[in-house]
This record gives structure tokens, C-alpha cells and sequence, in this order.
């Protein structure tokens, strides 16, 4: 084994929060301005320490003790210089798809001396990028922030938005900011043709699962193939009888035609088999209730139990896809335990 270097030897990470640490709004939410799900930094007024685009980042936040730049000490988030004359910074971002809100976590994790006393959050609704005659709309009024800190803030709202302008008053840093909210579908779009009914960008969401000790299994749903072996969801070494699960919430009701099983970067860990449970319980969301989690092992076949192979995309159509009708949760099952980068479930709206 080769020896860590000592700039991983001096980099800290904080904890994951746990599900039930997060206000409901954040609780197996979609973060529309992730970087990963297509989200932007249009500008910022100043990225002298630190650009906008790490802000955006799905991973969590680090700091690496000993790590400079030109610029000075290396940090992992947004961070602009300190303003001598007046004024504050702001930073444009275009979320990965239109959508309503319902809350933000502005994370100033690891920023200490440097963070931001002060943000506000405004929004807009534009096909292109905003310019100088855009009006904007104000979502967050003024928030006190404090160093090194998740801020869950709740935004009562049900409008639409494509961008937002985050303000910070007056510089500093913040190491990600999370907005959690539902994607806008167009419904004269969706008629007529097959869309991926679970995946984020759709709606789709994360409800309960057997393990999840690996890898980020938000990921499950996210656009395009994973790009390593963390990139999707894999659970651990399943030691006794039994066999991992997940269940995940269609981001519409409709009818599942085709499905697609991707275990891209998982070579010997992949599952040995799987099968997908699907059912319609008459509403679009994640709070099923305990009962009905309990309940999912005794959901229909969606998909009778099918070999995996390693790295490989797995598509099934038609025989042995049964016809159940509409379809608003499914259940994909894992024999017996291993990685899957991604889950399509494409059919047509309700």
C-alpha cells in the first residue's frame, strides 16, 4: 500500500447529517443546484478565493489544512475577497431544471473566520440567462449566518423558478448552497411519449432502503452513466440470510413499459440478480408511511428476477416486463446485496 500523502493525511470531512437531523422540506428531497443534475454558475460579482462552481458540488465539503493556491488558502466552496469600499457580493445560479421550492441549506461548513454574517436569496423565471432587465422576486429576506453551520431555511413558495440570485452580505464564504425543491413538468410535453417516469429530473425520489453504505445512492436516479464506483447505489457485505432493497416514489403516475438496469463501475460487487416490485398508491411523494414500507415486499412483479453481469447496462422490454396498469412506487429488490449506478423506468404519464 502506498503511503497517504500529507495533504490527505491533513484533510477533514464532516459527518453526513443523518435523515433525521433535516427538517421534513430536505428529507429525501431533489437539490436542484446540483452541479451533478445540470445546475450552473452563471456569475458572481467576485470568485477571487474561491470560484462559484464548488459551491454547487454534490460531494460534501473538505478541508485540506496545509493546501494554497496563488490566491491564498485553498477552500472548498464560493469565496470572495474582502470589500474595502462598500457593497456586497451576490452570485447568479441557473437550477439544473425549472421548479418550486421549498427550502435552502446554506452550508458554511469549514468557513470560520471568513464566512458571510449575512444572505438573502431572490429568484426568477427566464428561458435564457438573466440580464439587466430582469425582474426578480424575493424568496429569503435577510438570514443571519453563523460560521461553519448548516442553515436550513424554509421557503413558503409554489411559484416556479429557472435562476436565483444568492446575495451575501458582505463577502465571505460559503461552502455549498442546497436548494430543495419538486422539477417543473410541462404536461402538454410529456403526452404521448415515453419519459423516464423515476428519474430526479422527472420528480423521482428516494423513499427507504435496506443499506446504503456505500457509494450516493441519490445517485440511483440521476441523469446520464455513473462516472465511477461511487456513483450509484451499492450497500454492503450481506453476511446472513436475506437481500437488499430500495424504494423509490415515480415523479408522475404512469404506466411502466421498460426498464433499465445499469451496474456501470460495478465489477466485483455487482448484484447476482434482481427484481422490481411496483404498485399504485394513489399519490406522488415520498411519506409513505411505515406500514406501506412494510408492506412493499407483497407489491406485484413489475420484474420477475433477472441475472446481472458486471459493468454492464441491462435493458428488459416487454416479456418479462408485466402490465400492472399505473404504477406510482416501485421497489427494486438486489440478490443479495452489491452496486447499481442507475435505474430507469421508462413509460408514458397517466
Amino acid at each position: 500500500m502506498l503511503p497517504m500523502t500529507d495533504s490527505a493525511m491533513n484533510m477533514e470531512r464532516k459527518p453526513l447529517l443523518h435523515t433525521d437531523e433535516l427538517p421534513d422540506f430536505a428529507r429525501n428531497a431533489i437539490n436542484l443546484a446540483s452541479a451533478g443534475l445540470g445546475a450552473r454558475g452563471v456569475s458572481a460579482t467576485d470568485e477571487f478565493f474561491a470560484p462559484l462552481v464548488r459551491m454547487l458540488q454534490d460531494s460534501s465539503p473538505i478541508f485540506v489544512t496545509d493546501k494554497y493556491d496563488d490566491h491564498g488558502k485553498w477552500m472548498d466552496g464560493w469565496e470572495s475577497r474582502r470589500r474595502r469600499g462598500g457593497g456586497h457580493d451576490h452570485a447568479i445560479i441557473a437550477l439544473a431544471v425549472p421548479g418550486t421550492i421549498d427550502g435552502f441549506d446554506v452550508d458554511t461548513s469549514f468557513f470560520t473566520g471568513n464566512h458571510p454574517p449575512e444572505c438573502r436569496i431572490e429568484a426568477c423565471r427566464s428561458d435564457g440567462d438573466p440580464d439587466d432587465g430582469t425582474e426578480w422576486t424575493e424568496l429569503l429576506p435577510m438570514q443571519h449566518l453563523e460560521p461553519d453551520s448548516h442553515h436550513f431555511l424554509r421557503c413558503a413558495d409554489d411559484d416556479v423558478w429557472s435562476h436565483l440570485r444568492f446575495h451575501i452580505h458582505p463577502d465571505g464564504g460559503v461552502a455549498r448552497l442546497r436548494v430543495f425543491g419538486t422539477p417543473y413538468l410541462d404536461p402538454a410535453s410529456l403526452q404521448g411519449r415515453d419519459i423516464d417516469l423515476v428519474a430526479t429530473l422527472t420528480g423521482g425520489r428516494i423513499v427507504a432502503y435496506s443499506d446504503a453504505h456505500y457509494g450516493t445512492y441519490h445517485r440511483l436516479l440521476a441523469p446520464g452513466r455513473g462516472q465511477n464506483m461511487g456513483d450509484g447505489w451499492e450497500t454492503r457485505r450481506r453476511r446472513g440470510p436475506g437481500h437488499d432493497w430500495i424504494i423509490l416514489a415515480l415523479g408522475v403516475r404512469g404506466t411502466i413499459s421498460r426498464t433499465v438496469v445499469d451496474t456501470a463501475y460495478f465489477k466485483g460487487n455487482y448484484p447476482d440478480s434482481c427484481s422490481i416490485q411496483a404498485i399504485d398508491l394513489g399519490m406522488i411523494g415520498v411519506d409513505i408511511g411505515e406500514d406501506a414500507i412494510a408492506a412493499s415486499e407483497d407489491w406485484p412483479t413489475l420484474l420477475s428476477q433477472q441475472k446481472l453481469s458486471a459493468d454492464a447496462v441491462h435493458e428488459f422490454v416487454d416479456d418479462p416486463v408485466a402490465d400492472l396498469g399505473t404504477t406510482t412506487h416501485v421497489r427494486l429488490n438486489i440478490f443479495p446485496d452489491g452496486g447499481v449506478s442507475r435505474l430507469r423506468l421508462f413509460g408514458r404519464v397517466a
